[in-house]
């Protein structure tokens, strides 16, 4: 009777979380428009832990490999969003890469058992349009990067392996790789290419980050869910059998 109700308040807490989480990015992004900056910098930081408790509701013990890794990266990314507050200047560039690299990684291991379902074995073809983002990004990053060209180049290979296996894992964490890969392109543009003048360059850069993030936790967690059923519906049929 525990362990039943336990398994009927996780749906609840999880969308306490989700809500949230929801609350905070739209306060963020508000912020961001209104130029509110201290209001800003504060949620950011608070953007990522309810969306990672909200992925931890929504999944159960033991969590699998893609769940548990996941979680991985939104610790690391939220790092990423809090330490460059710490140090100025190109120092916290490289800790904002550094933070984001451990994240991308994170996925990458998270994503990698799905690979033989991803678009490197189904549709290869597909992986050119990926590689080109990353070519094209590089380029035009490469006239004023100077010294931080090696990092951006190596944490935009590891995003782009990120994106790709995404693919394998449903609809919704691949539409996550992918805008995860906008993002991040937003934010090289801005700070190496001096023609790049959009308007309020720093509400894309996050408004296409907050949905990168949900979608790839919010299909995390249904993967994860379909997962369970299917064994559990496995182990009624050996009942029944």
């Amino acid at each position: 009777m525990a362990a039943m109700t336990s398994t009927n308040r996780a749906p609840v807490a999880a969308a306490r979380w989700g809500a949230c989480f929801a609350v905070v990015a739209l306060v963020h992004l508000g912020a961001l428009l209104a130029g509110a900056d201290g209001l800003a910098d504060l949620t950011q930081v608070l953007l990522l832990p309810p969306l990672a408790a909200a992925l931890w509701s929504a999944t159960a013990a033991p969590r699998s490999h893609r769940v548990r890794w996941t979680l991985a990266a939104l610790v690391a990314s939220w790092l990423g969003d809090s330490l460059p507050r710490l140090v100025t200047g190109d120092a916290a560039f490289l800790v904002m890469v550094g933070c984001f690299l451990v994240a991308q990684a994170a996925f990458v291991v998270g994503f990698a058992p799905d690979v033989r379902r991803s678009v490197v074995h189904r549709r290869p073809l597909l992986v050119l349009p990926y590689a080109a983002v990353l070519v094209t990004l590089v380029g035009a990053c490469a006239p004023a990067a100077g010294p931080l060209l090696v990092p951006v180049a190596v944490y935009g290979g590891v995003l782009v392996a990120m994106a790709v296996l995404a693919t394998g894992c449903g609809p919704l964490v691949a539409a996550g790789g992918a805008v995860f890969l906008v993002s991040d392109g937003l934010i090289a543009l801005d700070r190496f290419v001096d023609a790049w003048h959009p308007p309020v360059p720093g509400f894309w850069v996050m408004a296409t980050y907050v949905a990168a993030q949900s979608l790839i936790a919010l299909g995390v967690a249904r993967a994860d869910l379909r997962a369970r059923r299917g064994v559990h519906a496995g182990r009624d049929d050996l009942v029944v059998a």
